[in-house]
Order: C-alpha cells, then structure tokens, then sequence
C-alpha cells in the first residue's frame, strides 16, 4: 500500500482542486494500491490530527471548482519553529506522518508554505511540492497555477471600470492584488489597457504621476485608469527600513494605498479621482481553461515524483516544460517582475507609464 498526504496550505486560488485531481487520477491509474489522505485546512490538519481517507469519487467533479475541498489556513513559516503553550508544530506533523505510516506528503502551497515543506523534508519526511499562488512569484517556475485565473478577473474588473470612468470623465485608482510583487497587476493593468501601472518593483513619484495623467488629459484623454498593486510604494517609501516600512503601512489603518495615492493626487490634479479595489474576488470562482489545463499537468508531474519516489521535489514550469526542482532552491527566494524585461518596456514604448519617469 502506498499512502499519500494532500494538504492545501496559505492562500486559496481557483485551481487547486484541479491540482489534487490531476495527482490523485494518476496514482489511481498507475497504482491499485493507492492510498490518499486528505489533511483538513492545511498544516493545521497534518499538526492536529484532522484528516479524511479520501476515495476516488471525491475527485470527481472537481475540475472547475475554485476554492479547496480540503479547506485551507495561514501557519507562518517563522512560527513552524516557535513552541506556543508547549504544542511543539514541527514534532506534531512528525508524529502524525508517521502515525498514518504516510510514504509521502504532498504540499499544494505558496512561498511560505513550501519554506514549511523544505522544513518537513530536512525533518526526514517525503515531501513534494505544487507550486499554487495567484501571485505567480513562486522562486524556479515561470508559472504557478491560479495564475491567469486571478489576472483574468482582475482584467474583467479593470475593463468594468473603465466604462463609469469614461462616463465621468474621473480618474479612477484601482487596487489588485500584489503585497510584495506585481505579477498580477502588470499583466492585468496591460490586457485592460491602463493608463498607469503602480508596482511593488517600481517605487513611484506622485509628480511624476500627476504630469502623466495632465498630458493625457491635455491631448483630449477623457478619462485615466491607474492598476495599482497593492504593495506599491513611493520612492520615498523605498528608501525606508523594512521596519519603518510597516510602521507606515500600519499608520494607514486598514485602509489601501490606493486611498493615499488619491488623495496625494487630489494637490496636483483638478479632476475627480475615485479608488476601486478589487478585492479577494481575484483568488475566487472557477478556474480559468489554461489554469485547469496546468493544473492537471502540474498535478500529473507530482504523481510522477510520487511514483519514482522523487521525494523533496517542486513541480515547476520552465521554458515551456514541466520539470521539478529541489524544495531547497525555491525556499524563501521571490520572483519578482523584471523591471528591465520586454513586457515593461514594451508597455513603457506604448506610453504606459509606471510613475517613475
């Protein structure tokens, strides 16, 4: 008998069901002697206990349904380590591994919950992971499923916007989703044909903002759309400490950047501005086709790693091939959007404007 743990873990995105599909169907399909269990919310599960045998059926129908069927929750990797009223997590999720006799453990996750999964691996559990997160920065993979599904609905939105915006003659600042990167708003900020693009990689200057929206509007622009990434930051903001950083994010009170970048603007411009968040939207509803279709190959390339016992692996996608690399070199690193790649400049040679120049 071979067993398998599935944990979604972090964030949820609309193709992680897809994912666990696409491994389950191949172990079933290669293997009579397939075991899968389900942790319920993520490392949660694997620490308390709180898991489900999973059976085949309960992988059927799944293909095209957001969310997870297995519930997911946030377990900050800085914390894996930390004894809380005596509850040791690390030697918890040890116990229940081999408790269940599990040959491996199969980790659906983003940048934090694939630092736990290289934690379990040098702990000496069989881990692999699938690289999941709507922000697409997942380090050693041009591609993490959830992806295009989370720029197609923030597209959408942006393309909404667009026509009250033009109705009005406003401004309007909108907020997608990106705390440390900007992979989504750059994408969607292109296909909805934004103005400006605010990104966490490209520190902003409110003048610099100011005077693009007045040219725009002096050439007969009626109305200016700015995709705005959440953790966008002036230049000013760049040059502070990572503490003094989220002493100012903090001073905002729960309220967006994009509240402060208007009303910033509000001293520059004499048009009316207007802000729109997106919200968590962009991470719900069915996956997108293409989303589905990696998944289910993503998932298929972890049942292989499975099956060859390639343990302490990541699915990745690179240069249009599935490959795997080790949890090790993905662990705590970022990918960021290349300031300097084609699709900035070439948005830059379109007259998209960053706010920096």
């Amino acid at each position: 008998m071979v067993r398998v743990g599935f944990l979604t873990s972090g964030g949820d995105c609309q193709a992680l069901n897809a994912t666990m599909r696409g491994i389950a169907k191949t172990l079933y399909q290669q293997r009579k002697d397939i075991e899968i269990i389900g942790f319920i919310d993520g490392y949660k599960g694997l620490m308390y206990e709180n898991y489900r045998i999973m059976q085949p059926s309960d992988f059927e129908g799944i293909l095209n349904l957001g969310g997870t069927i297995l519930g997911t929750s946030r377990c900050p990797f800085k914390k894996m380590r930390v004894i809380e009223n005596g509850f040791d997590k690390v030697a918890a999720m040890k116990k229940t591994y081999q408790k269940l006799k599990l040959d491996c453990l199969a980790v659906l996750g983003g940048n934090g919950s694939l630092k736990t999964a290289h934690l379990l691996s040098q702990e000496g559990m069989n881990v692999i992971g699938l690289p999941k997160t709507i922000d697409n920065d997942t380090w050693g993979t041009d591609y993490t499923f959830g992806f295009q599904s989370a720029v197609d609905i923030a597209s959408r939105y942006l393309d909404e916007i667009q026509t009250t915006a033009y109705s009005h003659s406003r401004v309007f600042i909108v907020e997608i989703m990106g705390h440390k990167v900007g992979h989504i708003c750059l994408s969607a900020g292109i296909a909805a044909g934004a103005d400006i693009i605010l990104l966490p990689e490209i520190p902003y200057d409110i003048e610099v903002i100011a005077q693009d929206i007045q040219k725009k509007v002096q050439a007969g622009q009626k109305s200016i759309l700015i995709a705005c990434a959440e953790g966008a930051l002036s230049k000013e903001e760049s040059m502070l400490s990572k503490k003094q950083y989220k002493l100012k994010v903090a001073s905002r009170e729960g309220h967006s950047v994009v509240y402060e970048i208007a009303q910033k603007l509000s001293h520059y411009i004499d048009k009316e501005i207007r802000v729109s968040l997106a919200g968590h939207a962009q991470r719900g509803g069915s996956p997108c086709a293409y989303d589905r279709e990696m998944a289910t190959l993503m998932g298929v390339e972890g049942a292989k790693l499975i099956l060859d016992k390639n343990y302490g692996q990541l699915v990745v996608f690179v240069d249009h091939h599935l490959t795997a690399i080790p949890l090790e070199e993905t662990a705590g690193k970022l990918k960021y959007v290349d300031v300097h790649g084609d699709t900035v400049q070439n948005a830059r040679l379109m007259g998209i404007s960053f706010g920096d120049e």
